[in-house]
């Protein structure tokens, strides 16, 4: 992909103002209104001259001489970016039935759009995009999106307040979840005490028996390793200490994306924004293999019958996988709703197919992995 995102790096410096070789088009459309004005105004005046059009007259050309400059630049631009694009890409992109013609769906995927511009603090993006669909997004969603963006915001420039207002005013929603999110607000407030110069560890104690003391119970092992590491001051030394991980900017940084998780999830939504996921998967190679599957089975003239199962296993990042996997340790297959993991008294699991295989005319199975023999009727059927 070097070739495409160079020629589109070079593209989008072309398309900037006051970028290229040639003035940009706004620039000279600006400079031509100006001289436009000028000329009207001279013209009530009445101090206008022959010599007055003659030079508005050239400076009409000259403007469009350079808008046609500027205009085919873009245009060799975009040819390059095509070229490159049909260079990397040798196989005609697919081609597939319209997929959202009713008006439900099409209305669905544009709230979907909208949200996401919100969700990603695209804000002025989002407006026009609402304007256009004519949508209706209450303004109570749009205010929470905005509150979620100025608390990260504030959490990158290191001041946690507002996100530590948030929290306290939603601490029975974290407790009942188990989240750490207070705990680590509080914890990244006492790092940048303790690392702070001049060097005095006073401060972030004094904040530690203020603030962290009632979070001891959840927290216990954390909350002595944030103690002991006062030993391994100046920061040098702490980074050389069991307790590196502290001095790491990952104790700030990772607050951002756990705060807008906890965020999200309060407001009923998902944690990873859908588009963007959408995007990461597909994008990541799922679509050029079910593609190039569905192009081998059309060859072989073969179908796939199921309809809640992928012909393909499609490799996916750990943050993307949100349902539990068995494989069959037998028949190597995975398991469905109608062939679910059966557990052996044993303990050891296989799925329901394998296990009646497995069983003999006298009910019994002999486990494929240990010695222990059970009957098919013991078998208990397990949820991950």
């Amino acid at each position: 992909m070097d070739g495409p995102l160079k020629e589109l790096s070079k593209l989008e410096r072309l398309t900037e103002r006051a970028k290229g070789k040639t003035p940009s088009i706004e620039n000279s459309l600006d400079s031509l209104l100006q001289s436009l004005r000028e000329v009207k105004d001279r013209i009530n005046a009445g101090s206008v001259t022959e010599d007055t059009y003659v030079l508005l007259a050239q400076t009409v050309e000259a403007k469009k001489k350079e808008i046609d400059e500027k205009q085919r630049e873009i245009y060799n631009g975009i040819a390059r970016l095509g070229k490159a694009l049909d260079k990397k890409f040798t196989q005609p992109l697919p081609t597939y039935d319209p997929l959202f013609i009713s008006k439900d769906a099409q209305a669905a995927l544009e709230r979907t759009i909208a949200l996401h511009f919100l969700r990603t603090g695209q804000f002025s993006t989002a407006e026009t995009f609402i304007q256009e669909c004519k949508l209706v997004i209450e303004p109570e969603q749009r205010t929470k999106f905005q509150d979620l963006h100025r608390i990260v915001l504030a959490l990158k420039k290191q001041d946690i307040g507002p996100a530590l207002e948030w929290s306290l005013k939603n601490r029975d929603f974290l407790r009942k979840r188990s989240s750490p999110l207070e705990f680590y607000l509080h914890r990244s407030q006492f790092i940048r005490l303790l690392l702070a110069e001049p060097l005095d560890a006073g401060p972030a104690i004094s904040y530690a028996n203020a603030t962290l003391r009632s979070f001891y119970p959840e927290h216990a092992t954390e909350f002595q390793r944030l103690m002991t590491s006062v030993l391994y001051l100046p920061k040098e030394r702490l980074q050389r200490s069991p307790y590196a991980d502290l001095a790491s900017d990952s104790v700030h940084t990772d607050l951002e994306p756990l705060f807008a998780k906890e965020y999200c999830t309060n407001l009923g939504m998902s944690r990873q924004v859908p588009l963007r996921v959408i995007g990461d998967i597909g994008g990541g190679g799922a679509l050029a293999r079910i593609e190039k599957a569905r192009t081998v089975m059309k060859e072989r003239k073969s179908e796939w019958s199921q309809s809640d199962e992928l012909p393909i296993e499609i490799q996916l990042a750990p943050e993307n996988r949100y349902h539990s996997i068995f494989a069959c340790p037998v028949s190597k297959e995975q398991s469905t709703e109608q062939n679910p993991p059966m557990m052996m008294t044993c303990g050891h699991v296989i799925t329901k197919e394998s296990l009646q295989k497995l069983c003999k005319s006298n009910g019994r199975v002999k486990c494929p992995y240990c010695p222990t023999e059970s009957t098919q009727a013991n078998a208990q059927h397990v949820f991950f």
